[in-house]
């Protein structure tokens, strides 16, 4: 049975969860006005995105509490399952989902005219229902194999979660996960690589972009394949080596681990990709430096202006509209 270190997966679990739970929900606040107000396509693919790591984040505490109780499961077992369903599906949900916004930005700048003419909300939408039915349809694996059993002999064990398999399970198990590695990491890591590679390539050569403005949309692709590699990469590579050496390898619950950053990352994602997601925490930095300055800002309230300021003063709905 794999031993997940005890302080190690503690630590990223709730570190990962105290920072990107609060995060992901700024952001799922955000978008979802957004979308209510004046939807766009790369809003509703990121406000999926969000709803998905929100999923990750929810059912996280059971991964803590299983490695605070030294990888025992003792509470009611079909939560074993249904958590190690959402855990996975969530995680691939992510790389699709990130792949999506990648095939919308590169668009957006090879293929500007077109795409303006052909750019419809319904498209992101159908397009979302997509990733969610085949994310699902592929990681029902992880709820169907726990329970079955062809032999009828051995009951399976109730104190152990999504291990242990017998060798009947394991030949179900590791071609489905050698092919999740392919159809849900490998695809989508080469269209993702495709259309970030040619948007840094096609936005260096536009005149008419400010330097800050293209340094920010290049460091923002670089950035998300970097997650892509660094998030998703080592724990796809464990079920090319458990098909291989027809066992899961040792140190594959300390790859699982760097998939759970992704949640804490992808925030910083929307902040970037998303004008909305800036405003809103700009928003909220003004009023949380409002509120530590406004003791000075009451006593200096107090002061009666003299005319010409009082005259000078902007109207409320000035302000309203600066903001």
């Amino acid at each position: 049975m794999q031993r997940c270190d005890y302080y190690l997966c503690l630590t990223i679990y709730t570190f990962t969860f105290i920072t990107g739970f609060p995060a992901n929900i700024l952001a799922f606040y955000t978008l979802i006005r957004k979308v209510w107000r004046k939807p766009a396509p790369i809003d509703i693919l990121l406000l999926n995105l969000t709803i998905s790591d929100l999923l990750f984040l929810i059912f996280l505490p059971f991964k803590m509490q299983e490695v605070a109780n030294n990888m025992v499961w003792n509470i009611q077992y079909f939560l074993c399952p249904l958590s190690g369903f959402v855990f996975y599906m969530t995680i691939y949900n992510s790389t699709f989902f990130l792949t999506a916004v990648s095939v919308e930005r590169y668009l957006g700048v090879a293929f500007p005219i077109q795409h303006s003419l052909w750019r419809r909300p319904i498209y992101a939408v159908f397009a979302s229902i997509f990733i969610w039915v085949l994310s699902i349809l592929h990681l029902s694996i992880v709820y169907i194999v726990p329970y079955y059993d062809p032999s009828g002999m051995v009951p399976p064990s109730r104190n152990i979660c999504y291990e242990g398999f017998s060798d009947a399970q394991l030949e179900i198990l590791l071609p489905v996960r050698l092919e999740l590695c392919i159809v849900l990491f490998c695809v989508p890591l080469l269209i993702c690589s495709f259309c970030y590679i040619n948007f840094i390539r096609i936005l260096s050569k536009l005149p008419n972009i400010s330097r800050r403005r293209r340094l920010r949309a290049i460091g923002l692709a670089l950035g998300t394949l970097l997650v892509f590699v660094f998030c998703f990469g080592p724990y796809n590579v464990s079920h090319v080596v458990g098909f291989i050496t027809k066992s899961s390898p040792a140190w594959r619950d300390k790859a699982l681990l760097l998939s759970t950053f992704n949640a804490c990352l992808d925030p910083i994602i929307f902040y970037f990709t998303s004008a909305a997601v800036r405003n809103t925490l700009g928003a909220m930095m003004r009023g949380i430096w409002g509120r530590c300055w406004c003791p000075q800002t009451l006593w200096s309230s107090r002061k009666e202006p003299p005319e010409t300021e009082k005259n000078s003063l902007p109207k409320p709905q000035e302000i309203t509209n600066a903001l």
